[in-house]
């Protein structure tokens, strides 16, 4: 991608590259300017386009399942279009068709190609574009992409036309509203720009507003109110609530009389807030990341009903773990019906994200390809397929649903915290607040401690009644405690305060229960701990925190092989986790207990491998290896923690768990052999 981004820059320098490739219109190649005759077979153009923006090789099988039909000859086929394909795009001292083993890929890597460019600079965001830059990107799209080009008994292609031209209409989108946001308000050229994201977009309310507020800026306060009553009768038509775009007008026109008029960049925040989420989806806190899951595509031969369902149980998945809004299933499936766009569906909904996907089951196979996009930059943020062989339907379904549920929480919550760190403090609402927080917490330092704290006590000034913040004030707190970073009776209290009142503001919140069930662990109350959080997985099965904290408490004197599952489960659930290390850990000292010590010397170096690890887990890495006789290994551990802590010994190491006697017994036999006894 990186490479595209580059042609493009020297596209605009002036440097046409010798091979252009127009795939946003109608498809056409040109060397060194001139279009280059393609054969007229619409399959062969049909195959350059699908290979030209695959992202990866793509399998013979694949491309034959694509376009042609199987009693033919698809293989044949197949290999007169790359013949055909290699006489046109092939130099002397330059093969652009490579096919290795049974895959085929296209390189067009010093070609400009209008698609890849557009896709490469929406990849990065947009919105590090400047107004240049942003010009030429939406110069680009000479009509939809590929226009014309379906081809006859091939739904396989014509599906996935469909859903690149939805996200290339997506991208066109974006730049056309970072653009507006870029420009004067009252300019013709951002008129213009407008007119063409109305089009584009004729339900997206935001859309509309900047339309109506530029006009409003130019005095045009005629040819707003022709534009208002020309929206509202396209509203009703589709039986949409045209309500909040109405009050967004009085509110541009209230506030625009005795304004002098004055060019400015347009405040398309400030008109996002007077656009109300429709009726139909309920009140989305706006405050709060917000998401729609669109019904899954069901590919022929999946099996009836199967992407519904499939849908449906990730919906509910998803609001058990109350991260974010998640749009209710009769929502979502009501725009499904009209056939909208999943993106265009985001901007009607008024949400952040949008996940989308497909399921199909060729040959004995069920793949599950799925997609979470950014709707307001219409970035992929995140995507993924997931292949496996059907034994246990549902079984299959469920270990998929895990995997797609708890990804999506976390690349949420890491674009969330990410946005939060470029915001100013000043400026940042309770959620942005929160997320600041996290992104301090997870440095698992005692000054990032104190700043996350700083921001948890931010985020509940704003909002009183926000569960999370409250179970991140408690986790600042339960760190104290663990560490040692202060008074551990007195941190252990404020954990325990903080836990309870994230329980008494939404006791259906996991996190709420999870943070209570480590303020509890701190407390010695072992059994109250354990069933706070089994409570916490009870609520949301996906909820990867709780799981890793069953395994950490059973590690210390609980049940060690449920240490291991619930270890297991909660990096499944979450592989890239900031608690990674503490997963991993728990894991080794559960096989301490039982006596499995090349074990736990193998996952406590994994977890002190984790770049955030912290000194504690640099002491589980250290007993455990002594324990397996590994005792050089074992003193570089203990070396590298004496330089932050000189007097650390087996007492501060016992003293931060609650073991088991036998437990205990082992540890010390361990420290013993490397001097921190």
């Amino acid at each position: 991608m990186e490479t595209n981004v580059e042609s493009a820059r020297s596209r605009l320098d002036g440097e046409m590259p010798a091979l252009s490739v127009r795939l946003l219109g109608a498809l056409a190649i040109l060397r060194d300017g001139v279009p280059v005759a393609l054969p007229a077979s619409r399959k062969l153009r049909a195959l350059f386009a699908y290979l030209a923006l695959a992202p990866h090789p793509a399998g013979r099988s694949r491309l034959c399942e694509l376009l042609w039909d199987v009693p033919n000859d698809p293989r044949g086929e197949l290999r007169w279009c790359l013949s055909k394909l290699r006489g046109v795009l092939d130099e002397p001292e330059r093969r652009r068709i490579s096919t290795q083993g049974d895959t085929v890929a296209l390189d067009l890597d010093d070609c400009h190609v209008d698609a890849l460019e557009v896709a490469g600079a929406i990849a990065q965001g947009n919105s590090h574009l400047d107004v240049e830059r942003l010009r030429a990107l939406a110069g680009l799209f000479a009509g939809d992409l590929l226009d014309g080009l379906e081809v006859e008994r091939s739904p396989h292609f014509n599906s996935w036309l469909i859903a690149q031209r939805r996200r290339f209409h997506s991208c066109h989108i974006a730049l056309l509203e970072q653009l507006v946001a870029s420009l004067p308000t009252d300019s013709q050229e951002a008129i213009v720009y407008l007119d063409k994201w109305v089009e584009l977009a004729p339900f997206d309310g935001r859309a509309h507003a900047a339309l109506l507020a530029s006009l409003a800026r130019r005095g045009e306060i005629g040819a707003a109110e022709q534009h208002l009553a020309s929206a509202e009768r396209l509203f009703q038509s589709e039986e949409l609530d045209f309500a909040p775009l109405r009050a967004a007008w009085r509110a541009i026109r209230d506030q625009q009389s005795g304004t002098p008029l004055q060019p400015q960049p347009a405040c398309l925040s400030t008109i996002s807030q007077l656009i109300a989420t429709p009726s139909d989806a309920g009140p989305v806190e706006p405050s709060h990341a917000s998401l729609a899951v669109m019904p899954f595509v069901e590919e022929t031969g999946a099996g009836g009903g199967l992407a519904d369902g499939f849908t449906h149980d990730i919906i509910t998945r998803l609001a058990k773990l109350r991260d974010f809004f998640v749009i209710a299933r009769g929502s979502v499936f009501a725009l499904a019906e009209k056939d909208i766009a999943p993106e265009d569906a985001g901007r009607r909904l008024n949400v952040d994200y949008v996940a989308t996907g497909t399921v199909r089951s060729p040959a004995g196979r069920l793949i599950v390809s799925v997609e979470l996009i950014e709707v307001r930059t219409a970035r992929i943020v995140w995507a993924e397929t997931f292949e496996r062989r059907p034994d246990d339907i549902f079984t299959v379904l469920d270990d998929i649903g895990n995997s797609i549920v708890s990804s999506i929480s976390a690349e949420i919550e890491t674009m969330e915290r990410n946005r939060a760190m470029l915001k100013a403090p000043s400026s940042l609402n309770a959620w942005e607040a929160y997320h600041r927080g996290l992104w301090h917490m997870y440095r698992f330092t005692q000054a990032e401690n104190e700043q996350a704290k700083h921001f948890f006590d931010t985020a509940l000034q704003l909002d009183p009644t926000f569960a999370r913040a409250y179970a991140g004030l408690s986790f600042t707190h339960w760190q104290n405690a663990f560490q040692r970073w202060g008074d551990r009776d007195r941190e252990s209290a404020l954990a325990f305060e903080s836990a309870g009142r994230s329980l008494l503001i939404d006791d259906h919140n996991p996190a709420a229960h999870w943070a209570m069930g480590r303020a509890l662990w701190l407390r010695g109350e072992q059994d109250s701990s354990l069933i706070e959080l089994e409570r916490a997985v009870d609520l949301s099965p996906n909820f990867a925190l709780g799981h890793y904290a069953l395994s950490f408490v059973h590690s210390q004197s609980g049940d060690p092989q449920a240490a291991i599952g619930s270890s297991d489960h909660s990096r499944h659930l979450s592989p890239f986790d900031p608690l990674l290390f503490g997963m991993l850990g728990a894991r080794a000292m559960a096989h301490v207990r039982l006596g499995q010590f090349e074990e736990a010397a193998e996952w406590a170096l994994k977890a002190a491998a984790r770049p955030n690890a912290h000194a504690i887990i640099l002491a589980i890495a250290a007993h455990c290896l002594a324990l397996a006789g590994r005792l050089d290994e074992a003193r570089g551990f203990a070396a590298a923690i004496r330089k932050t802590r000189p007097d650390y010994r087996l007492d501060d190491f016992i003293g931060t768990f609650h073991f088991e006697p036998d437990a205990v017994a082992l540890f010390r036999q361990g420290a013993r052999r490397i001097g921190l006894g």
